[in-house]
């Protein structure tokens, strides 16, 4: 396993990660399969839809219109470099309300040739001046940085987005002490939107690391620096990552109360089975108690 749990639990710990993993937000990439694995989830799970230039943000839409019908949350992606215009936004969120989807996730995206919304910001401002029908709307932050956003254009960015926001979510990280410094460091300055921290599902080292050089929080050479001794751990490691040791990590922060975590976002991979298979027995491994 990658990587063992490290340290024994306190009751409070487990109970605060019972509470979160018991019905996470669920990641999926809009391929092909997206829908044969998407059956492996529990019913009526929150799925969360990327989107990506090389799918084109139809093709999220349309997945979620997809996963809403067979009784999920979806939760589409809404990239703001994708959205034409203020004509294209109006189709997009039309599709949405028409099928039954009331919750979307903004980011800014990487399409290289943006329309009208260079940014997620833009993007919120258009949607709130035209109206929208979205009763929840989620926004990502960075623990570890940006790849190419000083940090302090983004903390604002960040405290901007928040009045349009009903959460944010930490994207993909495996420090616990960043994440709990990052977001100590947020709530001192005021910011109270509550937070979902991104998790990493189960995968296999080769393909976790080159997930998280494509979609990671930072450029690639960024993230090998902050995260040399994880990536170490992984390339001599076999087998498939699991987020135990994380979690261990992480329980700290999830259990204070003024941290603010309500909800985990698991980074599935589109590795639904291992993953969901993952988090049911880690689940059952909260409730058996842990001698001191």
């Amino acid at each position: 396993m990658l990587f063992r749990r490290h340290r024994r639990l306190g009751s409070g710990e487990r109970r605060a990660l019972a509470r979160v993993l018991a019905a996470p937000t669920f990641e999926l990439v809009p391929l092909k399969s997206a829908l044969e694995v998407a059956d492996q989830l529990p019913p009526r799970a929150t799925v969360s839809v990327t989107a990506s230039p090389a799918k084109g943000i139809e093709a999220t839409v349309a997945l979620c219109e997809a996963l809403q019908a067979r009784g999920f949350r979806a939760v589409p992606h809404l990239s703001a470099r994708m959205v034409r215009d203020r004509a294209h936004l109006r189709d997009l969120i039309g599709w949405l309300e028409g099928a039954g989807v009331d919750r979307a996730f903004i980011v800014g995206g990487d399409e290289k040739e943006p329309g009208d919304y260079p940014d997620g910001l833009s993007l919120l401002r258009e949607m709130a001046e035209i109206g929208h029908p979205l009763a929840e709307i989620g926004i990502p932050c960075y623990p570890q940085g940006h790849a190419f956003i000083p940090d302090a254009p983004l903390a604002q960015a960040l405290r901007d987005k928040a009045a349009f926001a009903s959460y944010m979510t930490t994207q993909l990280c495996f420090d616990p002490v960043a994440i709990g410094s990052w977001l100590a460091a947020r709530r001192a300055e005021g910011l109270t939107l509550p937070v979902h921290i991104g998790l990493p599902g189960v995968a296999e080292p080769h393909k976790l690391l080159a997930i998280t050089a494509r979609i990671g929080v930072a450029d690639t050479h960024r993230f090998l620096t902050k995260n040399a001794r994880f990536v170490a751990r992984l390339i001599r490691s076999g087998g498939y990552y699991r987020p135990d040791g994380l979690l261990d990590g992480l329980a700290p922060i999830v259990a204070d109360r003024a941290a603010m975590v309500v909800d985990m976002h698991i980074y599935t991979f589109n590795n639904v089975e291992a993953t969901e298979a993952w988090r049911r027995r880690f689940i059952d491994s909260l409730a058996v108690a842990q001698p001191a």
